[in-house]
């Protein structure tokens, strides 16, 4: 399932000078590092990581080589992070702002944190890198009419930034997971276009290719040789509601005494995609911050009777296997890692992003 371009916004083509084509790349909402990971992993030198989250210190610095700046993105100098950048090498601002606020799971409630993507659009204009990227769900696109997302573009445009974006479905770009995001790029050079699609359907990353060679845990246990494969305890009936459970099913496939009384009325009906297994041979669903939790969505384990690790959702996240997200010999909180894995932007989301960076650069920067 492939998207095309959702539109091309040109700018004046400012001429900016640069003395070699790799380039340099600050992180803003970084979180544990899935974007700047993904750039890294394509041989870009990350300067530095953006967040207000003290939690993301550890995994950030620890798989990035690259210094976490603990900042509030509405206070941020812009002098300080130009100053990180390499002389001579192409500017690259990256960022994912929470996207919670523009999430179906927010369910239209108002959130002042779509604000932060204002703040984004600000730094860029006063900062004026060479590049942009830019990563959120969807939705942006109808938020409020759109006037956030277009205000956001406008902005760039404004600022002699040529604009590109897409709506990109994450199995299309081996990730396995049934997530798409919205991927907007700007450069100052030219169109940058957007990241071409890896795998075509036949070719999608699975499950079981995943995490079915992970040693087997019961629900509540740990893996004595990885920390972070380790799942969620069960209660007795949950167990039960677990063995009742098909891989791509709901709770409809449970016999009546095991549905939950919030599913028997009438305003309970629609939500079908909790309480179920993933296929083994199929993409898992979007990660979310509760992956861990099997009441949470259809996040029970396509066999064993457990919701999926962190260690799992992390791979499905496409995290690398030994990416550490703790200290080692420091307790491994679930919930606390569980929103770092489910908040990031999956590391291979991010190379294709760098990838369509890399070629782009190559094409305007001798």
């Amino acid at each position: 399932m492939s998207h095309a371009i959702g539109s091309v916004e040109s700018g004046m083509g400012a001429q900016v000078q640069t003395t070699h084509s790799s380039g340099s790349v600050v992180d803003l909402f970084c979180g544990a590092g899935g974007l700047s990971h993904g750039f890294k992993l394509e041989g870009f030198d990350v300067v530095a990581g953006v967040d207000i989250d003290e939690k993301c210190r550890f995994p950030f610095e620890e798989n990035n080589d690259a210094p976490f700046l603990s900042l509030d993105v509405a206070h941020i100098d812009p002098k300080e992070l130009n100053d990180r950048f390499i002389p001579g090498a192409p500017r690259i601002l990256v960022g994912c702002a929470p996207c919670q606020p523009f999430s179906k799971y927010s369910q239209g409630r108002e959130d002042g944190r779509w604000q932060l993507l204002e703040h984004f659009s600000r730094l860029i204009c006063e900062m004026k890198p060479d590049i942009v990227s830019m990563e959120n769900v969807p939705r942006l696109q109808k938020f409020k009419d759109s006037a956030v997302f277009h205000a956001f573009v406008r902005a760039l445009r404004n600022n002699d930034y040529f604009v590109d974006w897409t709506v990109a479905y994450c199995p299309d770009f081996g990730i396995p997971q049934s997530r798409s995001r919205l991927v907007l790029l700007a450069s100052r050079y030219g169109p940058p276009g957007v990241p071409s699609p890896t795998h075509k359907r036949e070719e999608y990353v699975t499950v079981r290719q995943t995490i079915g060679s992970l040693a087997a845990i019961g629900a509540g246990e740990a893996d004595v040789n990885d920390p972070l494969h380790r799942c969620s305890a069960l209660s007795t009936t949950n167990v039960e509601r677990m063995r009742a459970s098909k891989p791509g099913g709901s709770w409809r496939d449970w016999d009546g005494d095991l549905v939950t009384s919030c599913h028997r009325k009438e305003s309970g009906q629609g939500y079908s995609s909790v309480y179920g297994r993933m296929e083994w041979d199929q993409p898992a669903p979007t990660m979310t911050t509760q992956f861990f939790g099997f009441g949470n969505g259809r996040f029970g384990h396509p066999e064993q009777d457990r919701a999926i690790s962190l260690r799992e959702g992390a791979l499905i996240q496409t995290f690398p296997p030994g990416y550490a997200f703790v200290p080692d010999g420091q307790k491994v909180e679930m919930k606390s890692v569980g929103r770092l894995i489910g908040n990031a932007v999956p590391v291979d989301l991010g190379r294709a992003i760098a990838r369509r960076i890399r070629d782009h650069l190559a094409e305007y920067v001798a």
